[in-house]
């Protein structure tokens, strides 16, 4: 049975640890109860649901709430970022924007994992530790990949011309191309993006202004250093299509520049119509990756 998980639905089941005190959200009729504030609070991981592969792997979809809304956080992988067992690095992200980020990684487990099995992500900030599990609990499997009232797909990206196509949040950070870059000295990023340019919403009101079928945006990801993007989120060159329900293709250039040596991971998300995190529902929007060593 496949459930649609609405964003607010996501810390169902988690478990949160503060204050020296486990509270389960299954325990309660209401949501274990934090009020975002500028500074110094919690990041909580957020279970979107899992999927299967082709081959018969799972994934778990996983992104977070960052609850410092006026304060982005770096936290190293380690004791206070950690996915067990088999971790502590599963490709999820050190740097942590602001608000709720949905379906920002994948984690991948073999056919053998079983609905009794689960993984753990654990994140300290703050002096405040939260964890969520992560199991194939039945009631959580989603379809990221096609949405149900008009059959929507997610953008399919490139970040080369030769590049790898990349269709749905399955990018995994151990994959990602990779690229040079010197300290204070801009970047060029450029990607390519397809897209069914399909529109559905939950009261089906028309497309208000001007706009785009498919919009990007870049994020640090991990890296020691800050990075600055000129545009984080570039406006797309059309080559084919802008109107609703026609295949769209466009491409997106901007350029980001580090302000330290070290190895660096960005983040390219590409969000349709159906905005990020689908306006709701786990559908329909591409992770990509790029790895870049500053010199």
């Amino acid at each position: 049975m496949t459930v649609v998980r609405h964003a607010s639905q996501f810390l169902c089941g988690v478990l949160l640890l503060a204050g020296g005190a486990w509270v389960s959200a299954q325990q309660a009729p209401t949501i274990p109860y934090e009020p975002p504030k500028q500074f110094g609070t919690s990041i909580t991981g957020a279970f979107e649901g899992w999927f299967d592969s082709a081959d018969g792997t799972h994934n778990f979809l996983v992104g977070y709430f960052n609850r410092n809304l006026k304060q982005a956080m770096d936290v190293p992988i380690g004791p206070n970022n950690r996915i067990e067992p088999g971790g502590p690095d599963m490709g999820q992200p050190t740097h942590f924007m602001p608000h709720r980020r949905t379906g920002v990684f994948v984690v991948p487990v073999p056919k053998t994992f079983t609905a009794d099995q689960k993984l753990t992500w654990t994140i300290t900030v703050n002096g405040q530790t939260t964890q969520i599990p992560l199991r194939l609990h039945r009631d959580y499997n989603v379809n990221p990949f096609s949405e149900v009232a008009v059959g929507n797909t997610p953008p399919i990206v490139k970040l080369a011309a030769n590049g790898v196509a990349i269709q749905g949040p399955v990018a995994l950070l151990g994959k990602a191309p990779t690229v040079t870059a010197t300290v204070g000295t801009p970047l060029t990023l450029s990607a390519s993006v397809d897209d069914d340019g399909k529109f559905a919403s939950a009261t089906m009101a028309p497309v208000g202004g001007n706009r785009s079928p498919v919009n990007l945006r870049w994020t640090k990801y991990r890296g020691p250093g800050g990075v600055t993007f000129e545009a984080a989120e570039p406006r797309l060159q059309v080559t084919k299509g802008g109107e609703i329900n026609k295949p769209f293709s466009g491409t997106g250039t901007t350029t980001a520049k580090f302000s330290a040596p070290g190895d660096y991971a960005l983040q390219l998300l590409a969000t349709d119509y159906s905005g990020e995190g689908g306006n709701g529902e786990v559908c329909c929007w591409t992770n990509a990756y790029l790895k870049v060593t500053v010199k």
